[in-house]
C-alpha cells in the first residue's frame, strides 16, 4: 500500500556565504520557489511543507501552495546540531515518509525524484531503510598527508578506485519515525542513488550560485527550445 510521502523543505533566513541565497534572484525566480513548483509536479508527493523560523521565506512558500510551518528559533541557529535539527523537523511534519530536499540543488529533476520515490517502494521489505541521492567519487584523496583510497606505490586508473559515494543532498527518503530515531535523513543502511555531476551541484558559494543558475537557465533554453520544434 503507498503510504504518505510529504516534501519537507527546510530553509532558513540569511546565510553566512551567499547572502539570503534561498530568496535571492535566481533564473527569474528564487531558489525556494523553484524547488517548490518542481516538487509540486513529482508524482508520489502527498504534498510540500516549508518548515523556517523566517518570515519571508514563508510567505514565499505559502503563496506557492505549499504548507508551512514556523520553526522554533533555537532550531535555527549556527550553534544547533543538525542531528537535533533533523529530528525536530520530522516531529513536526505530519507524515508516513519524508522525502528531504534542499533548495540549494536546483538542477536536480522531476524524473530524478520520481526514480527515488519509486526505488524506495521497490525495496520495501528488503534490508535497506531509506534511500538517498549520490554521486560517486573517483578521485585520488588524501587526509593529513596520507592517502585513503589507493596504494601510490600500486597506483591504478581513477576508474578502478574503491566504489566511494559523497551525499549530495539532492534527497533522502525515509520513513518519519527513522528520521526522528536515527536524527537523521540517512538511515543505518542506506541505498544510494546516483544522480549526474550536474544535478549534484549544491550552492555553497558564490562560484555555485553562478555555476548553477548559468547552468540552470541553459538547460531550461534548450528544453523551450525542444517544445517549439515539436
Amino acid at each position: 500500500m503507498a503510504s504518505n510521502i510529504v516534501a519537507l523543505i527546510g530553509v532558513r533566513g540569511g546565510s553566512k556565504r551567499v547572502t539570503n541565497k534561498n530568496c535571492r534572484p535566481f533564473a527569474g525566480s528564487n531558489l525556494l520557489k523553484l524547488k517548490i513548483e518542481t516538487l509540486q509536479q513529482v508524482r508520489g508527493i502527498s504534498k510540500v511543507v516549508v518548515n523556517s523560523e523566517c518570515s519571508h521565506l514563508l510567505s514565499i512558500a505559502a503563496a506557492c501552495g505549499a504548507e508551512t510551518v514556523v520553526r522554533d528559533p533555537e532550531f535555527a541557529t549556527d550553534a544547533v546540531l543538525t542531528s537535533d535539527y533533523y529530528r525536530h523537523i520530522a516531529e513536526h511534519c505530519d507524515a508516513d515518509v519524508i522525502l528531504s530536499p534542499t533548495v540549494t540543488t536546483p538542477l536536480v529533476t522531476i524524473e530524478s525524484y520520481e526514480c527515488g520515490i519509486r526505488t524506495f517502494y521497490e525495496l520495501q521489505g528488503s534490508e535497506y531503510d531509506s534511500v538517498t541521492s549520490s554521486r560517486p567519487i573517483k578521485e585520488f584523496l588524501y587526509l593529513d598527508g596520507k592517502p585513503l583510497n589507493y596504494d601510490p606505490a600500486r597506483q591504478v586508473r581513477s576508474q578502478d578506485l574503491p566504489n566511494i559515494v559523497a551525499l549530495n543532498y539532492g534527497y533522502s527518503i525515509i520513513r518519519r519515525e527513522l528520521m526522528i530515531g536515527y536524527k537523521n535523513v540517512v538511515g543505518k543502511r542506506p541505498y544510494f542513488v546516483h544522480l549526474s555531476q550536474i544535478e549534484s551541484i549544491d550552492i555553497d558559494t558564490v562560484e555555485d550560485f553562478f555555476i548553477a543558475e548559468t547552468l540552470y537557465k541553459a538547460n531550461h533554453a534548450h528544453t523551450d527550445r525542444l517544445r517549439q520544434a515539436a
